[in-house]
């Protein structure tokens, strides 16, 4: 069954994604686009650069044209922020991304855009798979791509990335990052955002080096995740070869990994951290703060510290944007690594969080690490750990009985404000610290997060929570 979860339908290659089934959620997409009445308005789709994404481009196209939809098509490899980009900024209502962003490179899948650029929300997705499974059992026609390019019914552009690229050097000071003399080592880890990442910087006279920028279907034997066990050799190279920064991307250009020049690797949560407050204090930007249910709580304190609010909301950048709108908020972003800012697109966007890291570093005058120690002596430690741990599928349904249904949990040995079930089951302690499980929307894993002031309580947290689930039946 095709299932989308926070970023779209992802399934492993020649498994679930095979030419038979994207063709069936192509046929799916263009059902649910003739629905809505939108089929007047082009669709436009890109690719990343993993194994048979250029491909199932061709596939999806041949089945939308066949359907009587305009297809706009980028034929080299684009970031998904870019489409999301491109969607909002053309007034299209549709876009699709075949990416399976930081997954194992085993993976592909299909995300699927709507009007301003936004996720497809829940309700988007819960009607495309009734569609699709409505259908499933029929065969898919399509027209050949060849004669869908003929007919011009499929029209290939390239020109959204100069407008992606002008609108982000728009929101940066690029005066005052060309007069710091940046040295930069970038690491798109055999992704798609090479081109964006380097016309920024070079614009804006960063000398930019880079390391693994050629396409590798493989991503040189790893995933393509920003986390700091895969970016030993960036830290490296950072220390040794004395950069001000390194910036890595994920597979589709989302999310955002760094290392300080001091080798220190900045996570997700401490750029949130830094970059509100720049944005609040440096920049003018006033109103709240957007996290997800398993990000940072520094950013509550902050917010509070400025007489504003931050605004809790599920995991799905969907709920981050949505929420990010409806209240006026400066930023929103996950502990995952993906952020936006308001007046930018309602994605993740890591191209243009790490254009904005740099202008801040340039303004601030100091190290990321020493600006975040700044704000821990303002604020305190929060330490996060996390685990992703596998389970058979077929114990999910008595996983999620213990949890979510029986409302278990485990004597923590802290005294237990409140439990939220909004989104998996968060347990917020009265010490202010807190822990959160839920299932993957992608993948078959419990996902746990924690966080307190210190590493070492928080990783017991997750322990206590492990055993519990794991052990269940002892």
């Amino acid at each position: 069954m095709i299932r989308f979860g926070t970023g779209g339908w992802r399934a492993v290659i020649g498994d679930d994604f095979t030419a038979e089934n994207i063709r069936l959620v192509a046929k799916g997409v263009a059902t649910f686009i003739h629905e809505s009445g939108k089929a007047d308005l082009p669709v436009i789709i890109g690719h990343d650069r993993r194994f048979l994404s250029d491909t199932a481009l061709k596939w999806i196209t041949e089945v939308l044209v066949h359907e009587g939809i305009h297809v706009l098509y980028i034929l080299r490899s684009v970031p998904t922020p870019l489409i999301m980009h491109t969607v909002k900024k053309k007034g299209y209502a549709f876009g699709l991304e075949i990416t399976a962003s930081h997954n194992p490179a085993s993976y592909n899948g299909i995300k699927l855009i709507v009007e301003e650029g936004r996720d497809a929300s829940v309700e988007v997705t819960k009607r495309l798979e009734e569609i699709i499974a409505s259908i499933e059992n029929e065969p898919v026609a399509y027209t050949g791509f060849e004669e869908c390019v003929a007919s011009g019914m499929a029209v290939h552009v390239d020109d959204p990335f100069n407008e992606y690229i002008d609108d982000i050097l728009g929101l940066v000071d690029g005066n005052l990052i060309r007069s710091k003399n940046m040295r930069i080592l970038f690491d798109p880890m055999h992704g798609s955002g090479v081109y964006p990442m380097l016309a920024i910087m070079y614009t804006n006279r960063v000398t930019l080096d880079m390391i693994n920028g050629n396409r590798d279907t493989l991503f040189g034997g790893t995933m393509p995740a920003p986390s700091e066990d895969r970016l030993s050799e960036l830290r490296r190279r950072v220390v040794e070869e004395g950069y001000s920064l390194g910036i890595a991307l994920d597979g589709d250009g989302d999310r955002l990994g760094i290392i300080d020049r001091n080798g220190r690797y900045i996570d997700a949560n401490e750029t949130l951290c830094m970059l509100y407050y720049y944005l609040h204090e440096y920049k003018g930007y006033k109103g709240p703060v957007v996290r997800n249910i398993a990000s940072t709580h520094m950013l509550d304190k902050i917010a509070e510290s400025f007489g504003e609010k931050c605004i809790e909301v599920p995991v799905g950048f969907k709920y981050v944007s949505a929420a990010l709108d409806e209240n006026d908020a400066v930023l929103g972003g996950e502990s995952s690594g993906g952020l936006t800012v308001r007046g930018h697109i309602f994605g993740k966007d890591s191209i243009y969080a790490a254009s904005l890291f740099v202008e801040m570093i340039c303004a601030i005058g100091m190290s990321a690490t020493d600006f975040m120690a700044k704000l821990e002596e303002r604020y305190g430690r929060f330490r996060m750990a996390e685990s992703n741990l596998e389970y058979d599928p077929k114990d999910k349904g008595e996983i999620d009985d213990l949890i979510m249904v029986q409302r278990k949990i485990p004597n923590f040995g802290v005294s237990i404000a409140r439990v939220s079930y909004e989104d998996g089951c968060k347990v917020y302690f009265e010490n202010g610290d807190y822990i959160i499980c839920r299932f993957s929307g992608t993948e078959p894993l419990l996902r746990i997060f924690a966080e307190s002031s210190t590493v070492e309580k928080a990783k017991e947290y997750i322990s206590i929570f492990s055993d519990f689930v794991f052990n269940r039946n002892n």
